[in-house]
């Protein structure tokens, strides 16, 4: 795809040469992730953090690797705080805000919306989650942890077997990143829920197409074996019609130190979009395993960072300009990665 100017909406739109180039641009942005540089190549420039929906890491981490490429951040994070709440269009919003930013990231619970929203915007508008659809750069950032964590242990993402357990239905973390793996060959996806919580049909059948093998079960146990990850996803409570809805199925599936062990091989690699839900009746991924060497969730928020450096890079054309406005920081930077 053509980078510069372009709206990033879905995962649909890149092919594996797209994935490669979006990665190799956050592989040149760790010495500024890392504050070991600083580069001035946006300065000047403002992006809208529009955010409907509750979030934190990646409404933060969105406007801190702008921040980090030295543009400015202007933030809209409660729908009842805008216009929107008055009837205004997605339409005249997009139309409006658009004349006041550069970039626009934009978090909305309605699938679809910020497609509709980015028809009438003048400038690139990045999809950071429309409701149980998509979230392209949360799956751009947890592929790029895979190729790392994978890349440490001498192995490739094709040929991969990933197991993904939880709230298959309604994680739109899942199926991006479900659809950005089926561009690579030869994947083998366990999908590990309820059967009320099971994978999409199209997205399954999508990955069959495209050669993959499927495996579907209810079985945790059975589905952790031999396993190169395991991704994990809490029950997305706001996307059922009722508390007690939810509850039905929270804590179904758990993985602890026990579990892992007994199940899953010595170095299989433990990830999650994030936030878990760590209270008692549900904590599908128990603290026990905060210091384990194979836990990647917290090198998943790092990468996240690096992945929307990139993409700001590329849609804003300055990719090859990094390093010309760069230079040393002057403060203490010393950090335990």
């Amino acid at each position: 795809m053509r980078f510069p100017g372009a709206h990033i909406l879905s995962v649909t739109q890149f092919e594996r040469a797209d994935v490669e180039r979006i990665f190799e641009v956050a592989d040149s942005m760790r010495p500024y992730a890392h504050r070991e540089r600083m580069t001035k190549v946006l300065d000047g420039a403002i992006m809208g953090n529009m955010f409907f929906e509750p979030s934190t890491r990646t409404r933060v981490s969105f406007g801190c690797a702008f921040n980090l490429l030295g543009g400015e951040v202007r933030e809209t994070t409660d729908i009842k705080a805008s216009s929107l709440t008055k009837g205004e269009s997605l339409y005249d919003t997009g139309r409006v805000m658009s004349g006041y930013s550069d970039i626009i990231v934009m978090r909305h619970p309605q699938a679809g919306s910020v497609a509709e929203f980015a028809r009438a915007s003048r400038v690139p508008v990045l999809n950071a989650g429309d409701g149980p659809n998509e979230h392209p750069s949360q799956a751009l950032l947890d592929l790029y942890t895979i190729k790392k964590e994978l890349k440490s242990r001498q192995q490739n993402i094709d040929g991969m077997h990933i197991a993904m357990i939880g709230d298959l239905k309604h994680g739109r973390t899942v199926h991006s990143l479900s659809k950005l793996v089926s561009l690579y060959e030869k994947v083998k996806f366990t999908l590990i829920s309820p059967k009320e919580l099971a994978m999409p049909d199209t997205i399954v059948e999508h990955l069959r197409q495209r050669g993959h093998e499927v495996v579907e079960t209810e079985d945790m146990e059975t589905g952790l074996v031999s396993n190169d990850i395991v991704y994990l996803t809490r029950i997305q409570e706001e996307r059922f019609a009722s508390k007690p809805e939810a509850d039905l199925y929270r804590g179904r599936f758990r993985l602890n130190r026990s579990i892992y062990t007994q199940y899953c091989q010595p170095n299989t690699v433990i990830m999650h979009p994030l936030p878990r839900d760590s209270r008692e009746d549900a904590n599908e991924l128990d603290n026990d395993l905060n210091q384990h060497p194979s836990l990647a969730i917290f090198r998943q928020t790092d990468n996240g960072v690096l992945v929307r450096m990139a993409l700001f890079a590329l849609t804003l054309d300055v990719s090859e300009q990094i390093d010309k406005s760069s230079r040393e920081v002057n403060w203490y930077t010393e950090r335990r990665f």
